[in-house]
Protein backbone atom coordinates (compact mmCIF):
# COMPACT_ATOMS: atom_id res chain seq x y z
CA UNK A 1 0.00 0.00 0.00
CA UNK A 2 1.61 3.31 -1.38
CA UNK A 3 0.35 4.63 2.48
CA UNK A 4 2.68 1.94 4.14
CA UNK A 5 5.66 3.71 2.46
CA UNK A 6 8.35 5.89 4.08
CA UNK A 7 9.33 9.34 2.66
CA UNK A 8 12.48 11.14 2.55
CA UNK A 9 12.17 14.78 3.60
CA UNK A 10 12.77 16.11 -0.33
CA UNK A 11 9.38 14.12 -1.11
CA UNK A 12 7.55 17.51 -1.87
CA UNK A 13 10.97 18.81 -3.98
CA UNK A 14 10.45 15.42 -6.08
CA UNK A 15 6.78 16.17 -6.79
CA UNK A 16 7.33 19.28 -7.36
CA UNK A 17 9.77 18.95 -9.87
CA UNK A 18 7.97 16.64 -11.90
CA UNK A 19 9.56 13.28 -10.86
CA UNK A 20 7.58 10.03 -11.29
CA UNK A 21 7.48 8.20 -7.56
CA UNK A 22 7.58 4.51 -7.50
CA UNK A 23 8.51 2.25 -4.61
CA UNK A 24 11.72 1.13 -3.62
CA UNK A 25 12.92 -0.75 -0.77
CA UNK A 26 10.07 0.47 1.83
CA UNK A 27 10.64 3.80 0.56
CA UNK A 28 8.57 6.60 -2.26
CA UNK A 29 11.40 7.59 -4.59
CA UNK A 30 12.21 9.32 -7.72
CA UNK A 31 12.94 6.98 -10.44
CA UNK A 32 12.38 9.72 -13.11
CA UNK A 33 11.74 13.50 -13.35
CA UNK A 34 10.98 15.02 -16.83
CA UNK A 35 14.21 15.19 -18.58
CA UNK A 36 14.13 11.37 -18.55
CA UNK A 37 16.59 8.80 -17.55
CA UNK A 38 19.17 8.96 -20.85
CA UNK A 39 19.38 12.71 -20.25
CA UNK A 40 19.65 12.41 -16.74
CA UNK A 41 22.57 9.64 -16.81
CA UNK A 42 24.45 11.71 -19.57
CA UNK A 43 23.87 14.96 -17.51
CA UNK A 44 25.51 13.40 -15.00
CA UNK A 45 28.44 12.05 -16.97
CA UNK A 46 29.09 15.50 -18.61
CA UNK A 47 27.99 18.01 -15.34
CA UNK A 48 26.47 17.28 -12.13
CA UNK A 49 23.71 14.98 -10.96
CA UNK A 50 21.73 15.38 -7.26
CA UNK A 51 20.74 12.36 -6.21
CA UNK A 52 18.46 11.97 -3.03
CA UNK A 53 19.58 8.58 -1.41
CA UNK A 54 17.97 9.34 1.83
CA UNK A 55 16.26 5.80 1.81
CA UNK A 56 19.99 4.70 3.20
CA UNK A 57 20.72 3.57 6.56
CA UNK A 58 23.43 5.57 8.70
CA UNK A 59 24.52 4.01 11.11
CA UNK A 60 27.16 5.34 14.26
CA UNK A 61 29.01 2.87 15.51
CA UNK A 62 30.69 3.50 19.32
CA UNK A 63 33.13 1.59 21.33
CA UNK A 64 31.61 1.62 24.59
CA UNK A 65 34.43 1.90 26.48
CA UNK A 66 36.09 4.64 24.44
CA UNK A 67 38.21 2.36 22.88
CA UNK A 68 38.39 2.55 19.29
CA UNK A 69 40.95 -0.48 18.57
CA UNK A 70 38.58 -3.02 20.60
CA UNK A 71 35.47 -1.18 18.12
CA UNK A 72 37.48 -1.56 15.25
CA UNK A 73 38.47 -5.23 15.98
CA UNK A 74 35.12 -6.27 17.32
CA UNK A 75 33.48 -4.70 13.17
CA UNK A 76 36.22 -6.79 12.21
CA UNK A 77 34.31 -10.26 13.31
CA UNK A 78 31.52 -9.01 11.06
CA UNK A 79 33.34 -7.74 8.25
CA UNK A 80 36.17 -9.07 6.28
CA UNK A 81 38.06 -5.64 6.09
CA UNK A 82 41.05 -3.75 7.54
CA UNK A 83 38.75 -1.67 9.67
CA UNK A 84 41.39 -0.92 12.72
CA UNK A 85 43.87 -0.06 9.78
CA UNK A 86 41.79 2.69 8.75
CA UNK A 87 42.85 6.40 9.17
CA UNK A 88 40.55 9.38 11.25
CA UNK A 89 38.82 11.14 8.23
CA UNK A 90 39.23 7.66 6.08
CA UNK A 91 36.34 5.48 4.59
CA UNK A 92 36.67 1.94 3.14
CA UNK A 93 34.40 -0.50 1.23
CA UNK A 94 33.13 -3.06 3.15
CA UNK A 95 31.11 -6.47 3.41
CA UNK A 96 28.86 -8.31 5.92
CA UNK A 97 28.98 -12.44 5.48
CA UNK A 98 26.77 -14.89 6.61
CA UNK A 99 28.17 -17.87 8.18
CA UNK A 100 27.84 -20.17 4.30
CA UNK A 101 30.13 -17.20 3.16
CA UNK A 102 27.17 -15.07 1.35
CA UNK A 103 26.90 -11.44 1.44
CA UNK A 104 24.14 -10.12 3.86
CA UNK A 105 25.05 -6.77 2.64
CA UNK A 106 27.59 -4.42 1.38
CA UNK A 107 28.32 -1.27 3.43
CA UNK A 108 30.83 2.24 3.38
CA UNK A 109 32.70 2.63 6.96
CA UNK A 110 33.97 5.53 8.12
CA UNK A 111 36.48 6.26 10.95
CA UNK A 112 35.56 9.51 12.64
CA UNK A 113 37.73 9.96 15.51
CA UNK A 114 35.51 8.50 18.23
CA UNK A 115 33.15 6.50 16.25
CA UNK A 116 32.19 5.06 13.32
CA UNK A 117 29.82 5.97 10.61
CA UNK A 118 28.53 3.07 8.57
CA UNK A 119 26.11 3.60 5.41
CA UNK A 120 23.91 0.48 4.12
CA UNK A 121 21.39 -0.22 2.21
CA UNK A 122 17.71 0.60 2.66
CA UNK A 123 16.26 -3.08 2.23
CA UNK A 124 19.01 -4.00 4.96
CA UNK A 125 19.07 -1.60 7.72
CA UNK A 126 16.97 -3.48 10.21
CA UNK A 127 19.31 -6.84 9.96
CA UNK A 128 22.19 -5.09 9.96
CA UNK A 129 21.23 -3.09 13.15
CA UNK A 130 20.33 -6.05 14.68
CA UNK A 131 23.78 -7.81 13.12
CA UNK A 132 25.94 -5.10 15.00
CA UNK A 133 23.74 -5.08 18.53
CA UNK A 134 25.25 -8.49 18.71
CA UNK A 135 28.45 -7.14 19.26
CA UNK A 136 28.82 -6.37 23.67
CA UNK A 137 31.98 -3.79 22.64
CA UNK A 138 30.44 -1.45 20.85
CA UNK A 139 26.90 0.83 21.03
CA UNK A 140 24.98 1.28 17.92
CA UNK A 141 22.74 4.19 16.90
CA UNK A 142 20.65 4.50 13.44
CA UNK A 143 20.66 8.35 12.36
CA UNK A 144 16.93 9.28 12.09
CA UNK A 145 16.87 13.08 11.93
CA UNK A 146 19.40 13.69 8.88
CA UNK A 147 18.73 12.91 4.97
CA UNK A 148 21.41 12.17 2.44
CA UNK A 149 22.43 13.54 -0.55
CA UNK A 150 24.99 12.41 -3.50
CA UNK A 151 26.51 14.96 -6.32
CA UNK A 152 27.88 13.13 -8.49
CA UNK A 153 29.75 13.93 -11.68
CA UNK A 154 32.76 16.23 -13.60
CA UNK A 155 31.40 19.56 -11.75
CA UNK A 156 30.68 18.30 -8.35
CA UNK A 157 33.38 18.97 -6.36
CA UNK A 158 33.30 22.82 -8.07
CA UNK A 159 29.33 23.23 -7.24
CA UNK A 160 29.87 21.65 -3.64
CA UNK A 161 32.82 24.05 -2.97
CA UNK A 162 30.96 26.96 -3.20
CA UNK A 163 28.83 25.80 -1.01
CA UNK A 164 30.84 24.26 1.88
CA UNK A 165 34.49 25.73 1.02
CA UNK A 166 37.50 22.92 1.39
CA UNK A 167 35.37 20.09 0.25
CA UNK A 168 37.41 20.51 -3.22
CA UNK A 169 40.69 18.91 -1.40
CA UNK A 170 38.95 16.15 -0.38
CA UNK A 171 40.53 12.82 -1.82
CA UNK A 172 38.37 9.56 -2.80
CA UNK A 173 36.85 8.06 -0.05
CA UNK A 174 37.35 10.92 2.43
CA UNK A 175 34.94 11.42 4.97
CA UNK A 176 35.04 15.10 7.02
CA UNK A 177 32.74 17.08 9.07
CA UNK A 178 32.02 20.36 7.62
CA UNK A 179 30.59 23.50 9.24
CA UNK A 180 27.92 25.76 7.47
CA UNK A 181 26.15 28.48 8.92
CA UNK A 182 26.33 26.63 12.77
CA UNK A 183 25.62 23.29 10.22
CA UNK A 184 27.45 19.87 10.47
CA UNK A 185 27.48 18.63 6.86
CA UNK A 186 29.01 14.82 7.05
CA UNK A 187 30.93 14.79 3.73
CA UNK A 188 32.48 11.81 2.14
CA UNK A 189 34.07 11.79 -1.40
CA UNK A 190 32.45 8.88 -2.90
CA UNK A 191 29.45 7.65 -4.92
CA UNK A 192 28.36 4.72 -6.83
CA UNK A 193 28.02 6.29 -10.60
CA UNK A 194 31.43 5.62 -11.33
CA UNK A 195 31.97 9.47 -10.87
CA UNK A 196 33.81 11.48 -9.38
CA UNK A 197 31.48 12.90 -6.50
CA UNK A 198 30.31 13.24 -3.04
CA UNK A 199 27.86 11.44 -0.47
CA UNK A 200 26.33 14.18 1.69
CA UNK A 201 24.90 13.91 4.86
CA UNK A 202 22.26 16.93 6.07
CA UNK A 203 19.98 17.45 9.10
CA UNK A 204 16.40 17.26 7.78
CA UNK A 205 15.69 20.34 9.12
CA UNK A 206 17.71 22.10 6.62
CA UNK A 207 17.93 19.31 3.49
CA UNK A 208 15.32 21.22 1.15
CA UNK A 209 17.35 24.65 1.60
CA UNK A 210 20.63 23.04 0.53
CA UNK A 211 19.33 20.83 -2.00
CA UNK A 212 17.44 23.85 -3.45
CA UNK A 213 20.69 25.65 -3.21
CA UNK A 214 22.74 23.04 -4.93
CA UNK A 215 19.71 22.81 -7.84
CA UNK A 216 20.23 26.72 -8.53
CA UNK A 217 23.57 26.29 -10.49
CA UNK A 218 23.09 25.58 -13.63
CA UNK A 219 25.29 22.63 -14.10
CA UNK A 220 22.93 20.17 -11.62
CA UNK A 221 19.81 18.35 -12.49
CA UNK A 222 18.11 15.96 -10.42
CA UNK A 223 18.57 12.66 -11.42
CA UNK A 224 16.10 9.40 -10.43
CA UNK A 225 17.02 5.76 -9.32
CA UNK A 226 16.49 4.62 -13.31
CA UNK A 227 19.37 6.85 -14.37
CA UNK A 228 21.03 5.62 -10.51
CA UNK A 229 21.08 2.27 -11.82
CA UNK A 230 22.32 2.65 -15.60
CA UNK A 231 25.27 4.85 -13.93
CA UNK A 232 26.47 1.65 -11.93
CA UNK A 233 25.93 -0.38 -14.33
CA UNK A 234 28.09 0.66 -16.60
CA UNK A 235 30.68 1.57 -13.41
CA UNK A 236 30.46 -2.22 -13.13
CA UNK A 237 29.52 -2.17 -9.75
CA UNK A 238 27.01 -4.39 -8.45
CA UNK A 239 23.48 -3.68 -6.42
CA UNK A 240 22.54 -5.87 -3.40
CA UNK A 241 19.93 -7.77 -4.05
CA UNK A 242 20.51 -8.08 -7.67
CA UNK A 243 23.97 -8.65 -8.44
CA UNK A 244 24.98 -10.24 -5.00
CA UNK A 245 22.82 -11.82 -2.06
CA UNK A 246 22.92 -13.99 1.27
CA UNK A 247 23.49 -17.06 -1.53
CA UNK A 248 26.35 -15.27 -3.39
CA UNK A 249 30.19 -15.21 -1.53
CA UNK A 250 32.36 -12.07 -2.22
CA UNK A 251 34.66 -13.65 -4.82
CA UNK A 252 31.58 -14.84 -6.88
CA UNK A 253 30.34 -10.93 -7.00
CA UNK A 254 33.99 -10.03 -7.87
CA UNK A 255 34.60 -8.12 -4.44
CA UNK A 256 37.61 -10.34 -3.65
CA UNK A 257 39.29 -6.92 -3.75
CA UNK A 258 37.76 -5.75 -0.15
CA UNK A 259 39.31 -8.14 1.79
CA UNK A 260 42.79 -7.27 2.21
CA UNK A 261 45.92 -9.66 2.45
CA UNK A 262 45.58 -9.15 6.45
CA UNK A 263 42.40 -10.58 6.98
CA UNK A 264 43.45 -13.68 4.57
CA UNK A 265 45.63 -16.76 5.95
CA UNK A 266 49.19 -15.64 6.33
CA UNK A 267 47.96 -12.19 7.60
CA UNK A 268 48.16 -10.94 10.64
CA UNK A 269 43.95 -11.10 11.33
CA UNK A 270 43.73 -13.46 9.41
CA UNK A 271 39.87 -15.00 9.14
CA UNK A 272 37.65 -14.82 12.41
CA UNK A 273 34.45 -13.41 10.22
CA UNK A 274 31.08 -15.62 9.60
CA UNK A 275 31.97 -17.86 6.35
CA UNK A 276 35.65 -17.30 6.70
CA UNK A 277 36.83 -20.84 5.56
CA UNK A 278 34.68 -20.62 2.38
CA UNK A 279 35.25 -17.06 1.53
CA UNK A 280 38.83 -17.31 2.06
CA UNK A 281 39.09 -20.55 0.43
CA UNK A 282 37.27 -19.07 -3.23
CA UNK A 283 39.95 -16.35 -3.02
CA UNK A 284 42.57 -18.57 -2.93
CA UNK A 285 41.19 -21.51 -5.57
CA UNK A 286 39.17 -19.10 -7.60
CA UNK A 287 35.03 -19.45 -7.37
CA UNK A 288 33.46 -21.98 -10.06
CA UNK A 289 30.99 -18.83 -11.19
CA UNK A 290 31.39 -15.26 -10.88
CA UNK A 291 29.64 -11.81 -12.09
CA UNK A 292 31.07 -11.11 -15.59
CA UNK A 293 30.42 -8.16 -17.95
CA UNK A 294 28.12 -8.74 -21.01
CA UNK A 295 28.12 -7.29 -24.25
CA UNK A 296 25.11 -7.75 -26.45
CA UNK A 297 24.54 -7.64 -30.04
CA UNK A 298 22.67 -4.65 -31.09
CA UNK A 299 21.11 -2.03 -29.40
CA UNK A 300 18.27 -4.37 -27.82
CA UNK A 301 19.18 -4.87 -24.06
CA UNK A 302 19.10 -8.12 -22.05
CA UNK A 303 17.33 -7.45 -18.23
CA UNK A 304 17.64 -9.15 -15.41
CA UNK A 305 16.70 -12.96 -14.89
CA UNK A 306 17.53 -13.52 -18.84
CA UNK A 307 19.21 -17.44 -19.17
CA UNK A 308 22.71 -17.11 -21.04
CA UNK A 309 24.01 -19.75 -22.81
CA UNK A 310 27.23 -21.56 -24.26
CA UNK A 311 25.11 -22.91 -27.26
CA UNK A 312 22.72 -21.06 -30.08
CA UNK A 313 20.60 -24.33 -29.43
CA UNK A 314 19.93 -26.72 -27.21
CA UNK A 315 22.00 -27.20 -23.69
CA UNK A 316 21.39 -26.27 -20.41
CA UNK A 317 21.74 -22.65 -19.07
CA UNK A 318 25.23 -21.54 -17.35
CA UNK A 319 24.15 -18.35 -15.52
CA UNK A 320 21.61 -15.77 -15.85
CA UNK A 321 21.53 -11.95 -16.11
CA UNK A 322 22.18 -10.08 -13.02
CA UNK A 323 21.51 -6.64 -13.78
CA UNK A 324 20.71 -5.17 -17.40
CA UNK A 325 19.90 -2.42 -19.66
CA UNK A 326 20.86 0.19 -22.01
CA UNK A 327 23.87 2.07 -21.49
CA UNK A 328 23.44 5.59 -22.68
CA UNK A 329 27.62 6.69 -22.21
CA UNK A 330 28.66 2.74 -23.88
CA UNK A 331 26.34 3.48 -26.63
CA UNK A 332 24.48 0.39 -26.57
CA UNK A 333 23.39 -2.44 -23.90
CA UNK A 334 25.20 -3.63 -21.05
CA UNK A 335 24.44 -6.35 -18.39
CA UNK A 336 25.99 -8.24 -15.64
CA UNK A 337 25.58 -12.32 -14.89
CA UNK A 338 27.02 -15.09 -12.57
CA UNK A 339 28.42 -17.28 -15.18
CA UNK A 340 31.42 -19.57 -14.90
CA UNK A 341 34.60 -18.23 -14.62
CA UNK A 342 35.54 -20.44 -16.95
CA UNK A 343 34.27 -18.55 -19.97
CA UNK A 344 36.65 -16.04 -21.10
CA UNK A 345 36.96 -12.26 -22.23
CA UNK A 346 35.81 -12.25 -26.11
CA UNK A 347 33.81 -15.56 -25.84
CA UNK A 348 30.39 -15.58 -27.14
CA UNK A 349 27.54 -16.53 -25.61
CA UNK A 350 23.90 -16.37 -25.95
CA UNK A 351 20.96 -14.91 -23.99
CA UNK A 352 17.08 -16.18 -24.66
CA UNK A 353 14.93 -13.40 -25.14
CA UNK A 354 11.06 -14.61 -26.57
CA UNK A 355 12.34 -18.06 -27.07
CA UNK A 356 14.99 -16.77 -29.32
CA UNK A 357 18.97 -16.63 -28.82
CA UNK A 358 21.22 -13.55 -29.17
CA UNK A 359 24.56 -13.65 -29.60
CA UNK A 360 26.43 -11.34 -26.49
CA UNK A 361 29.96 -11.35 -25.81
CA UNK A 362 31.33 -11.69 -22.48
CA UNK A 363 33.65 -9.06 -21.26
CA UNK A 364 35.52 -6.84 -18.75
CA UNK A 365 34.18 -4.77 -16.47
CA UNK A 366 33.95 -1.96 -15.87
CA UNK A 367 32.24 -1.05 -19.06
CA UNK A 368 33.85 2.87 -18.29
CA UNK A 369 36.40 3.92 -17.08
CA UNK A 370 35.61 5.65 -13.62
CA UNK A 371 36.73 9.36 -12.58
CA UNK A 372 37.97 9.04 -9.28
CA UNK A 373 38.99 11.64 -7.82
CA UNK A 374 42.31 9.77 -6.53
Amino acid sequence: MAQDLRRTALYDVHVSRGARMVPFAGWEMPVQYPMGVMAEHLHTRSQAGLFDVGHMGQIIVRPRDGDMQAAALALETLIPADVAGLEEGRQRYGLFTNPQGGILDDLMFANRGDHFLLVVNAGCTAQDLEHLQSLSAVQTTLVQDRGLLALQGPKAAGVLERLVPGVGDMRFMDSAIFKRDGVEYWISRSGYTGEDGFEISVPDDRLVVFAEDLLRDEAVAPIGLGARDSLRLEAGLPLYGHDMDDGVTPAQAGLGWSIPKLRRPGGARAGGFPGADRVLQELADGPAVKRRGLRPEGRAPIREGVEIFTQASGGSAVGRVTSGGFGPSVGGPVAMALLPASLTEGQTVHAELRGKRVPVTVTALPFIKPSYNR
